[in-house]
């Protein structure tokens, strides 16, 4: 695994850090690719029950590496560069830089983003494709490409209306306005604020890792469902879920203790 990203699994707990701290864990090619690459080996780790990410030195993701931004743009590039197309999955809905988020949204366990510090860009879309974001208060968070005469192109457009809605979405978007941590939970954006986010994530962490994993998941994938499928597929997902659950020795441990 690249050393742009981080892991150490204890108890089903990944702690998974961005590792550029020297430029505010920007993505540059090097990090969509290990941002990839990291959400496929979790997923094929049955030891992980939940996933904390989060970034080292003195933010969470201050967006898109200029350096990147000039390749995508079609600037000449080093031949030992990774780029974004490298990571591409031809079975994929996404290209590498969605993937790069959509990751977190896909993993069956629940994820969630410990956020300090900015979360601009790339690392505002990370972000949102958690399942929860835990944020200090004074935490920085923009869909900021509006600025530049871009849009929100790591899967933000598509998830982001689904957190905070689509009118909230839209002003974010349309604005590239900041938003403090305080803020972000009150407009819906993040699901609590911590002075410490790492250590109250990971607190959580441990929580949810405790729980039956087998419901867990299932519960992620229902909720992850909803509003993509049909009611009646809905119901019927949740009828097969539960009956498969109910009798199951996770169930009975649960109901003993």
């Amino acid at each position: 695994m690249s050393d742009r990203v981080t892991v150490q699994i204890d108890d089903g707990v990944a702690d998974v850090r961005l590792n550029r701290p020297d430029k505010l864990n920007a993505v540059d090619g090097a990090m969509f690719k290990a941002l990839v690459s990291t959400g496929e080996r979790l997923s094929e780790d049955r030891r992980v029950r939940c996933v904390v990410l989060s970034g080292e030195g003195r933010g969470f993701c201050a967006g898109l590496d200029l350096e990147s931004f000039q390749v995508m743009a079609g600037a000449e590039k080093p031949e030992s560069d990774v780029t974004v197309q490298a990571v591409r999955r031809s079975e994929r809905i996404t290209n590498g830089a969605q993937q790069a988020a959509f990751t977190w949204h896909q993993l069956e366990v629940p994820v969630i983003a410990a956020v300090h510090g900015p979360a601009l860009g790339a690392g505002f879309q990370i972000a949102v494709a958690c399942d929860l974001r835990i944020v200090a208060p004074d935490a920085k968070l923009s869909a900021l490409e509006i600025r530049w005469g871009l849009v929100p192109d790591m899967t933000g457009t598509q998830l982001l209306g689904r957190i905070v809605g689509h009118d909230v979405a839209k002003l974010l978007v349309f604005t590239g306005r900041m938003v403090s941590g305080e803020e972000a939970v009150r407009i819906g954006l993040a699901t609590q604020v911590a002075e410490d986010p790492r250590a109250e994530a990971l607190a959580l962490a441990r929580e949810i890792a405790g729980k039956s994993p087998h419901a867990i998941r299932g519960a992620k994938r229902l909720l992850n469902m909803a509003g993509e499928v049909s009611l009646a597929e809905g119901f019927k997902a949740e009828e097969a879920t539960m009956a498969s659950l109910i009798g199951s020795p996770n169930n009975v441990e649960a109901v003993n203790a």
